[in-house]
């Protein structure tokens, strides 16, 4: 054979060609660039499918469970500024609760208040009186008697059951004489005296002439005519606790069947 016999490879190309596959075979499936595109496809969408299974899933659970608890934190957070918005609104409320029971409370009398009361009724009355001519008639104060020595509780209902056992009193019997007008006024006065006081069995009657001359048999009325009042002073003032559970022991008692 010479070599230009070997190197003819025009007649055995055919064979050759028909004996050697043009792309790698496995289990029988000739794998064209197709089915090679078909399988990294595949491997690709598998893989993507495992990353978000094992990585991202976990991942994204995690952030809605943060997600959750940052709400819920928030909420309360929410939660304790209106609790502390609530806080200062009772505590305003119990400001101004203390403040009007101040303002209460200033209203009623108090023990220093008994103790110069006489005085400023004598006060009142005389400031009826102007320095005119002898034969008008002049205010007095006639008579100034408490019905009793120290205050009472109030049980009787006589102001509302509503302050049955909170409030005390303190009568006192006075009598006043003078002219309608000076007696006008001095009821007026007395009304705007700064403690609580009630004016009770409230009588007014023409006060007798009297005669400014022993000697004189025969009174002549001279100006306005005097008038004589008399009526009832009660004053109110607030109990202590202590003395607010006594009355309420005494009303139980009182109210309790006898056996």
């Amino acid at each position: 054979m010479t070599l230009s016999d070997d190197l003819n490879f025009g007649e055995h190309g055919g064979e050759f060609d028909s004996e050697t596959p043009a792309y790698p075979m496995v289990f029988g499936i000739a794998f064209t660039p197709k089915i090679i595109g078909i399988l990294v496809g595949v491997i690709g969408l598998a893989g993507a499918g495992y990353i978000f299974l094992n990585l991202l899933m976990p991942a994204w659970e995690s952030y809605q469970q943060q997600q959750a608890k940052s709400s819920e934190l928030q909420g309360q957070i929410e939660q304790k500024k209106a609790s502390i918005k609530q806080i200062d609104q009772v505590k305003d409320e119990l400001a101004q609760a203390k403040q009007q029971k101040v303002q209460v409370l200033g209203l009623f009398a108090d023990e220093k208040t008994l103790d110069t009361l006489l005085l400023d009724m004598n006060r009142l009355v005389e400031s009826g009186n102007t320095p005119t001519s002898l034969n008008v008639v002049r205010a007095k104060l006639k008579k100034f008697v408490p019905v009793s020595q120290k205050p009472e509780p109030i049980i009787d209902g006589s102001l509302g059951v509503q302050v049955d056992g909170k409030l005390q009193r303190s009568s006192i019997n006075a009598e006043i004489t003078g002219t309608y007008e000076q007696t006008q006024s001095i009821m007026r006065n007395i009304e705007r005296l700064q403690p609580l006081l009630i004016v009770r069995d409230y009588q007014a009657t023409l006060a007798p002439v009297e005669s400014r001359d022993p000697l004189d048999k025969t009174p002549v009325q001279v100006g306005p005519a005097a008038i004589n009042t008399s009526f009832q002073l009660q004053v109110l003032m607030p109990l202590s606790p202590e003395e607010i559970a006594a009355a309420a022991a005494a009303a139980a008692a009182k109210a309790a069947p006898k056996k």
